[in-house]
């Protein structure tokens, strides 16, 4: 895994680049929060394929724990992917709800997550 830092003004934003999957669990979105917190970032980005599929079936309870600590450490995250594959009408509202308080992001694109973490 590697952190790539982008700067817009004063801001400084994380974007976690690796060939695996980072999030597989509970455990490693606490460790990755760990991680970029230390190094003094408050803006991360990560894109959806980084992310176990099960985060996506909230029944499983790992995106609300793991966002949960984000939030409260407070954290900004920009997930980048194509969320339109998940049917879901529970995760469709879950996704729209978290772009609404503009703390946790779901975005298409790498320029769309900038922007929004650099506001």
């Amino acid at each position: 895994m590697e952190i790539r830092a982008h700067f817009i003004t004063k801001i400084k934003i994380a974007e976690i680049i690796s060939d695996a999957m980072v999030i597989g669990s509970v455990e490693d979105g606490l460790d990755l929060l760990g991680n970029i917190y230390y190094q003094d970032f408050d803006r991360v980005i990560l894109h959806e394929k980084h992310i176990t599929p099960d985060f996506f079936d909230l029944k499983t309870k790992i995106a609300g724990e793991i966002l949960q600590k984000f939030s409260n450490y407070r954290v900004r995250l920009a997930i980048v992917g194509d969320f339109n594959k998940y049917k879901s009408k529970s995760i469709q509202d879950f996704i729209f709800e978290s772009n609404s308080t503009q703390h946790i992001n779901f975005v298409g694109s790498l320029p769309e997550a900038l922007e929004r973490l650099s506001k």
